[in-house]
């Protein structure tokens, strides 16, 4: 689990990151990016993640891939730079990874 401080949790908090971030994308995840404030150096990185029942109909596939998704961010943790905020959107395609094709640095 991620702790508190690297979380993001409010709706506010992810729709600012939708309107100002930054996209990147693969075929299992879309990455939304925005440097935060300007103190972003002395905020830490703050994650969320958003997976809609379009991935899949069942609470089981989907926090199953979201425990996925955060063991990976935490092992990231350290080697990320403070101040931005991360939305991790996942894709229908995620279904049908595992772990080790999840947290592959490609």
């Amino acid at each position: 689990m991620l702790s508190t401080s690297h979380r993001l949790k409010k709706n506010r908090e992810f729709s600012v990151v939708y309107r100002k971030g930054k996209r990147q994308s693969t075929k299992y995840l879309v990455l939304r990016t925005y440097r935060s404030g300007a103190n972003s150096q002395k905020k830490p990185i703050r994650i969320g993640f958003s997976i809609s029942q379009k991935v899949s109909k069942r609470a089981v596939v989907r926090n199953r891939i979201k425990r996925q998704l955060r063991a990976a961010c935490r092992q990231l943790l350290p080697e990320l730079q403070p101040g931005w905020d991360v939305v991790i959107v996942v894709r229908t395609a995620a279904v049908q990874c595992d772990y080790f094709l999840i947290s592959d640095n490609n």
